[in-house]
């Protein structure tokens, strides 16, 4: 086997073995915490973050921070981060942890880190995420989002996307395809964060109750200034489209 082909394997050996292997840095706080970090970053950036509005009027929201692409000939990427909905106060749930896959025929060599934002615009767009695992473009259509001032221009865009998916690499920010990935929940690392056995999305969803770390509040706070809207308290979410 060539040194370029074993180097490739290692790398997708890194990209789907690692970042569920429980190490340290894999951590749910700190998941979280880059989450919060990555949606500072990117609201920041002048006339080119995702537009208020459509974070405002928003059914949920994913993150996933360091979303890994690696590959030769046959590329894939793989990712974890969280998935946060929208309640009936219009303020934010605490966030149910999500893997991300997803694969890509091309010439690649190498691996590449980004950040995936997905901002859902609808309530059904929501229901099969909930179910356990989702795939873009098949249970909701998807597109390459808007950012800045762009959005206006985008009306078509707008009017057939339920997903508007957004990518951040090397300093770039912009809309991007996901047409085909697969979002699954990560049930361990749910049920590690709130240190509850076999939770599942829609008791986080629906439940006011339920006890997360503080990290959680600081997540819901962010999503909420860059919605521009004041902080609520997580409550839950009473749409008959959310069943259990």
């Amino acid at each position: 086997m060539s040194k370029a082909i074993s180097a490739c394997l290692s790398i997708l050996t890194i990209s789907f073995v690692l970042p569920s292997s429980g190490l340290g840095w894999g951590s749910e706080v700190s998941r979280v915490s880059s989450a919060i970090h990555v949606m500072d970053e990117i609201m920041s950036i002048p006339e080119g973050g995702i537009p208020e509005h459509l974070l405002r009027d928003a059914a949920g929201i994913a993150i996933f921070p360091g979303l890994l692409k690696a590959g030769f000939i046959l590329g894939a990427r793989y990712g974890e981060g969280i998935v946060v909905l929208r309640n009936q106060d219009r303020g934010w749930s605490n966030p149910v942890f999500y893997r991300l896959m997803g694969g890509s025929i091309g010439w690649q060599i190498g691996a590449q880190s980004t950040d995936i934002i997905l901002v859902f615009r609808t309530i059904r767009s929501m229901d099969a995420i909930t179910g356990g695992k989702f795939t873009l473009g098949a249970d909701a259509s998807v597109a390459a989002g808007p950012v800045g001032r762009h959005a206006e221009a985008s009306t078509d865009v707008l009017l057939r996307s339920e997903i508007l998916s957004y990518s951040r690499s090397r300093g770039l920010f912009a809309g991007v395809s996901l047409e085909g990935a697969a979002i699954q929940v990560n049930y361990q690392a749910t049920s590690n964060f709130y240190n509850i056995p076999a939770v599942i999305p829609v008791q986080i969803f629906n439940s006011a109750e339920i006890q997360a770390p503080p990290i959680a509040g600081q997540l819901r706070q962010t999503l909420a200034k860059h919605s521009g809207q004041g902080m609520t308290p997580a409550a839950p979410i009473t749409s008959g489209d959310l069943q259990q």
